[in-house]
């Protein structure tokens, strides 16, 4: 079923920053390893992102409800593409070493953000209402493709070339998303009353978002459930390296197979998503997927068996995969379009939050048993579809 020519231009866009994506979860990290052996200064960069990301993303909520979202998507790409390319020159010329790469490292998670956010806010202005599920499923499969399959191997092969190649690599992508957004029409840049003669101040404004989503009962909820979510994500993945390796006794490249595996359970959801819940409607598609979530880590947290832990592990980015197209649709249909930019900020933040209580709980309870983070995991996806069964009862009325 075709979505339109307007989609397809941002799903282009998606795909190529997507591909970016994936190289830089590679050759960021070995190149900052080229740069020196500190495995604190490593690990930075994963803080640093996290940060301006958590930092960055109310204002960029605000930014995206009063400007040209259309703009916004074709400029922060643009810039990522010419930031990372002018990284790529001064690694090849030996200039600035780790140093400009944090620079740089830190402007593409903020303008990521930015980009994120304006794409998200795009979508319900160019397809329709009953369009959205297979709309964010296919933008979930090319992220999937790009990040999990394509990205990574790439990353590595253009690395072990030269340093500088991914570098380049990422650059191109990110500029070639911005001049493929150039072809969106731009009668969808317009925003319904954002543009008053005079404006509040920004933090009134954010606060504004807030306040929306924390006064409506379902998106409030998905907020909600979504932070919880995303702990019980990161207890598990925080520490399945550790868990995988010494538990199961897997190799590092065991490790690897185990995780482009998992991810084929996101195509399948990418897929499948926009028909199951057709019939069986948006609450009870969001009650099954955490259900199966739980399951899996539940049952991932008893297990022993190499085969049985990768089915797992597809079983859980099924459901990952299922409950983000759902809460994003929902999201889609009933925030209003000013408010779109702000309340998805406010629930990325709380997203954002719970992966940080996630990883350090994950650390704490590891430190007992390794497969504790796991089951405890599983517990908070069984208390997610309780509050997914409890509070979306009208789920559909969007």
């Amino acid at each position: 079923m075709s979505l339109g020519r307007a989609f397809t231009t941002l799903w282009g866009a998606n795909a190529a920053s997507n591909l970016a994506d994936g190289l830089a979860f590679v050759s960021i990290p070995l190149l900052a390893i080229s740069f020196t052996d500190d495995p604190r200064l490593v690990a930075g960069l994963a803080t640093l992102y996290a940060v301006v990301r958590l930092l960055a993303a109310l204002p960029i909520g605000v930014l995206v409800d009063r400007l040209d979202r259309r703009t916004i998507l074709i400029v922060t790409n643009l810039i990522r593409g010419g930031a990372v390319t002018a990284l790529a020159i001064c690694t090849q010329l030996d200039i600035g070493g780790l140093i400009l790469l944090y620079v740089v490292y830190g402007v593409i998670g903020t303008l990521e953000s930015a980009a994120d956010n304006a794409a998200v806010s795009l979508v319900p202005s160019i397809v329709k209402k009953a369009q959205l599920d297979s709309a964010n499923g296919r933008i979930s499969a090319a992220q999937l493709v790009a990040d999990e399959f394509a990205g990574p191997p790439l990353g590595g092969f253009l690395f072990a070339f030269a340093a500088a190649a991914p570098v380049y690599a990422m650059g191109g992508l990110w500029a070639a998303a911005g001049i493929i957004a150039l072809a969106l029409p731009s009668r969808i840049a317009a925003t319904p009353g954002a543009t008053p003669t005079k404006r509040p101040p920004m933090w009134k404004e954010a606060v504004a978002g807030v306040s929306w989503l924390a006064r409506h009962r379902i998106v409030g909820s998905l907020a909600m459930i979504g932070a919880l979510a995303s702990v019980g994500y990161m207890l598990t993945f925080s520490i399945l390296v550790i868990f995988v390796q010494d538990g199961l006794g897997v190799s590092p490249a065991g490790y690897g197979v185990i995780l482009s595996i998992s991810a084929l359970g996101g195509l399948i959801g990418s897929f499948t998503t926009a028909r199951v819940r057709l019939r069986i409607g948006y609450r009870w598609t969001i009650v099954a997927s955490l259900t199966l979530g739980a399951a899996s880590l539940l049952v991932l947290a008893t297990t022993t068996n190499t085969v049985v832990a990768s089915a797992c592990l597809v079983v859980y980015i099924f459901h990952a995969v299922v409950w983000g197209i759902c809460s994003v649709s929902l999201r889609q249909r009933l925030v209003p379009e000013p408010l779109r930019g702000r309340v998805n900020a406010t629930a990325q933040v709380l997203g954002l939050l719970g992966l940080a209580v996630g990883s350090f709980a994950g650390g704490l309870l590891a430190v007992i048993d390794i497969a504790l983070p796991v089951a405890v995991g599983g517990g908070i996806f069984l208390a997610c579809a309780l509050v997914a069964l409890i509070l979306l009862r009208d789920a559909e009325a969007g």
